[in-house]
This record gives C-alpha cells, structure tokens and sequence, in this order.
C-alpha cells in the first residue's frame, strides 16, 4: 500500500492576551491564531505491523520523545476502539521547529485527525472531535481546519474568513521555550478585549495595537530577544513584529513578498546563528 501525504501547517499567534488563570492551574488566553505555508511533511498508510510506528527526521526531529502528540492521539483512538484494530505506519518529516510557538507537534496531530475524518476512518461529531482534540492538547483544535481562529478567553473558538495576506519572516534562535515555564512567570492579567460578534479582528490596525503577553516574561528569560525583536522593528518597510505562542519564534510581517525576503537578508547578515525562513499566512 503506497504512503499517502499531509501537509500539517505551522500555528501563529497574532495577538495573545493572558486574562486570567484556572483553578486547574491552566490560563485563560484569548488570541488570534493564523496560519504558515511552513509545514511539516507526514507520510502514513495502514501497516500488517501488530503495532503503530512513528518515524521523526528531518532538521527539527532531534529529541522528540515516544510519547508525543501522535502517539497520544493513536492511543485514545485505540482506546475508543476507533481505529477496527488496524495500525499505521507514520512519517514525519519536521520543518517545523520545537519549543517555538508554532504549535508543531499539536499540527501533526491535527492533521492525522483531518486525513482519518477525510478518509472516513473516523466517524464522530464535531463535539467528540473537538473533546478528542483537547485530549491530545489545548492547541490541536486550532489545527482541525486552516481557518484563521479567534480564540476567547472563555475557551470559545470562532472562525474567520478573512485572508490575511502576510509575508513573513520567521526567526528563531538556537534555544527553545518551555511553554509550562513561561506561563508559570505570568504575575499579572490583561484585560479581555474580544467581545463576541464584533466584526473584524483581523485588521492591520487591531492587530499592531495589541500584544502578546508572553513576550515580556520570555524576554526576562531571555533579553537577546528583546533585542533581536529591536533590530527587527527597524528593518525596511516591516509592519509589525511579535512572538507567537510562549515562544522562542519571532516573526516580522510585511505586506509584500519583496519586503520580506530583503529583510531576512538583512536580519541573516546580523543574526547568523539564528534559524531565519521566509513564509506567507495561508
């Protein structure tokens, strides 16, 4: 049987407020999340093995445990009996890189959902999806269509049509962030600012004027950061930079595919230890 092939997309946050924290220990956030061409490659078909097998390589495989989003999503549909017994063979190519914001491992386990709901291997609501997704981890609903999301701070996940048209630089230094470790040094709480029903968040004008929350804990950690998102602030016909997610990943938006590639020259002659990629919002 011949491998059949995925593409599972890189997650960003465009803005990311932490509004408040669970007696469970997790944060209410409330964000606008997008999407990269940047993409892991994922090759599966079914396999006459007696069990799954996950294969990681490529660039940013180094280090990725057994026990990984994949594995936990084949477990609990093993669990549930959804899978008629029958096992998978699984390969992931990782473009993506770990620890950066950009939700690679929680994508991967997105995009097998979507390719099982596709081939009819899977057969649930929407509801038990979703309760699937969040299983797995809080950001894998994100991933189950390519929609840009706004996510409240109630939990509640709302899609939006719009396309956004970015170009992009993504930058990413040599370390990694703990998203358990950056949220433990949130000490305050912002306001909530997505309201229900309004119409457009996805605006150029919104989005340069908020924030994500998680940039000033990350740069206490970690002020080359800070510095690093400086320099970029002053690169040619940039509109706009931010971390996404807990980070370490700091993307510079501009508005033409020109602009972007001119500046990750530039960046790339500063910065020539960083990981530094040109992309585009799908």
């Amino acid at each position: 049987m011949k491998f059949k092939k995925i593409k599972s997309y890189a997650k960003i946050n465009l803005l990311l407020r932490v509004t408040g924290r669970l007696k469970s220990g997790y944060h209410n956030v409330e964000s606008l999340v997008s999407f990269l061409d940047l993409h892991d490659e994922i090759k599966i078909k079914k396999t006459l093995n007696n069990k799954h097998k996950i294969n990681f390589f490529g660039k940013f495989s180094k280090g990725i445990k057994k026990n990984n989003t994949i594995s936990k999503l084949l477990k609990i549909l093993e669990e549930k009996k959804l899978l008629n017994n029958q096992k998978y063979l699984i390969n992931v190519k990782k473009n993506i890189p770990q620890k950066a914001g950009l939700g690679g491992g929680s994508m991967n386990a997105s995009a097998i959902i979507r390719f099982f709901l596709i081939n009819k291997i899977l057969n649930s609501s929407k509801k038990n999806i979703l309760d699937l997704a969040k299983q797995i981890g809080h950001d894998v609903q994100l991933g189950l269509d390519y929609k840009n999301k706004i996510l409240h701070s109630s939990g509640d996940l709302k899609t939006s049509l719009k396309k956004l048209g970015f170009f992009v630089i993504v930058i990413k230094p040599k370390f990694g962030c703990s998203t358990k470790k950056i949220y433990q040094g949130v000490k305050s709480y912002s306001k909530k600012k997505i309201i229900k029903n309004k119409k457009d968040y996805f605006n150029l004008t919104n989005i340069t004027k908020s924030q994500n929350d998680l940039e000033k804990v990350v740069f206490k950690y970690y002020p080359k950061l800070n510095k690093v998102k400086s320099f970029m602030e002053d690169l040619p016909n940039i509109r706009l930079v931010r971390m996404t997610g807990s980070g370490s990943a700091i993307l510079g938006y501009f508005l033409t595919k020109n602009a972007a590639i001119n500046a990750a020259k530039l960046f790339k002659n500063k910065y020539k230890n960083y990981w530094c990629i040109t992309s585009k919002t799908i």
